[in-house]
């Protein structure tokens, strides 16, 4: 599945074998998230992982959104 763009935002769902392999993915997207200063929403449901990428400042998806979902799609081996 990728990235689906709806309602202003970037979409996507990943399912992961467990909670453990959920939650590391999810440490490494808010690692590098906070490095370039651009936080996603998610949540996260034992092993599946949402997320909805916009921003908010600019009222809808831009670039950096675009870069992130790259970013989260390497990190999740996609």
């Amino acid at each position: 599945m990728a990235w689906e763009e709806r309602d202003g935002a970037l979409w996507r769902s990943f399912v992961f074998k467990d909670f453990s392999e959920a939650w590391g993915f999810l440490t490494r997207v808010a690692l590098h998230a906070e490095t370039v200063d651009h936080h996603p929403e998610f949540t996260s449901v034992w092993n599946r992982v949402d997320f909805r990428l916009t921003s908010h400042d600019a009222g809808g998806v831009t670039d950096r959104d675009r870069a992130l979902a790259d970013v989260i799609d390497r990190l999740a081996g996609q």
